[in-house]
């Protein structure tokens, strides 16, 4: 009874480690699976095989190479409910606010138009503070959020989405134009976070951070926003080092590893 037990405990071992190789290297051949998986050339070929009938791998014609389908992705992708962003990054902006006193926001990209949308907002403690609406949509190219948004995606996606901006003048010193948002951007990513300084508004000065999803994706984005009297030029890099760990403490919640 032990031993069979062991034997499928091995077995299911292998599986993972073949799975596992494959994340890894994406495309490999049958023995560079089985080098890495530590299991031999043949039990690796049944155990491909077995996954490639039930759709879980693909197996290239031309090199023979093995690779993962979307298969895997999707079920992982199932098990995660989406309500679940508002869960973990209330907690993470709820930190922040105590520690700020400021207003933060959650927003996430409009899939038809080029704003961003905020969903989550936890008021300022302060009287005189920025006031925003969940359901608000602002431009992409005016926004911290936005620009948190957009600067990790891929540079296809950034093009397209740039080449529809009206590149309307939201605020006084709001971007006008395809070539500084790309510089803007590369800053960005560059320094790990976004800002805008009475881009978006008159008077207001925000730093966002992106938050990823399980694949890596940018799903959503955390901001501070400072009435401009009340951002003190010593403490961006406290700022934007408390941003950044809760972006980074919400995607860890969603499973980005």
């Amino acid at each position: 009874m032990q031993s069979g037990k062991a034997d499928n405990v091995a077995a299911v071992l292998k599986v993972f480690a073949v799975l596992e190789t494959l994340a890894e290297d994406r495309k490999a051949t049958l023995g560079t699976i089985a080098q890495k998986a530590m299991t031999s050339k043949s039990t690796t070929h049944r155990l491909l095989q077995t996954m490639v009938e039930l759709g879980f791998v693909e197996q290239d014609e031309e090199s023979e190479r093995y690779g993962l389908t979307l298969k895997l992705f999707s079920i992982a992708a199932r098990a995660i409910d989406p309500a679940q962003l508002l869960v973990h990054a209330d907690r993470a902006m709820a930190s922040l606010s105590r520690a700020t006193g400021e207003a933060i926001n959650l927003g996430v990209i409009d899939t038809q138009e080029q704003k961003v949308v905020y969903v989550h907002h936890i008021e300022s403690t302060y009287g005189l503070s920025m006031k925003s609406t969940v359901g608000q949509r602002n431009p992409l190219s005016s926004t911290s959020l936005g620009k948190a948004l957009l600067a990790w995606r891929a540079p296809e996606e950034i093009d397209s989405r740039i080449a529809r901006m009206p590149f309307d003048p939201a605020g006084p010193k709001a971007i006008r134009n395809a070539d500084a948002l790309l510089r803007d951007l590369e800053t960005t990513r560059s320094q790990g976070f976004a800002e805008e300084v009475e881009e978006a508004e008159a008077g207001v000065r925000c730093l966002a951070a992106p938050v990823f999803d399980h694949l890596g994706r940018p799903i959503a984005a955390i901001s501070i926003a400072f009435p401009l009297f009340r951002f003190d030029p010593a403490r961006r890099t406290e700022y934007s080092d408390r941003l950044i760990s809760a972006a980074a403490e919400t995607s860890s919640a969603l499973g980005r590893q």
